[in-house]
């Protein structure tokens, strides 16, 4: 039996102050994209993705330059650089863990060619099924450096 690959994807705000690594396992044929129509991702080109099994690393080199946005249910955070105004990563605190989604549109390396994006809508989407989704579909070790 083959051992597990894994596929080691970085990712950047544009001007580099919020980065991550994100090791995805086992590696990927796909990579699903959800392109979410609430306003905020239409205006901010997000576009997430997440492995439950995944690791995520978060590097911030100026953290008085991030800013956290909430909106809607205010049960996730935008994690905003102030600098160059992109939201490389999206984080939400449920029952004392940290979860996390990445933005697609902020990889830097070939993982872009196994992109799937598809629309997604959460309207209407209860709070507590949102929090369950998430649970189950986000990278669930994530770590701040």
């Amino acid at each position: 039996m083959r051992p597990s690959q894994r596929m080691l994807i970085h990712g950047t705000c544009h001007c580099g102050n919020i980065s991550f690594e994100l090791t995805w396992e086992p590696e990927p044929t796909t990579i699903a994209a959800r392109v979410c129509d609430c306003t905020f991702c239409v205006k901010h080109g997000g576009v997430w993705t997440a492995n439950a099994a995944s690791t995520l690393t978060v590097t911030i080199a100026q953290p008085e330059l991030v800013s956290r946005y909430e909106q809607g249910t205010r049960t996730a955070q935008f994690h905003v650089c102030t600098k160059c105004g992109v939201v490389p990563v999206v984080t939400s605190e449920i029952d004392g863990h940290t979860y996390a989604v990445v933005n697609v549109n902020t990889f830097d390396d070939a993982a872009r060619a196994k992109l799937a994006p598809q629309p997604v809508s959460f309207d209407g989407e209860a709070e507590a099924t949102r929090l369950a989704r998430r649970k189950r579909g986000w990278i669930a070790s994530v770590r701040f450096d």
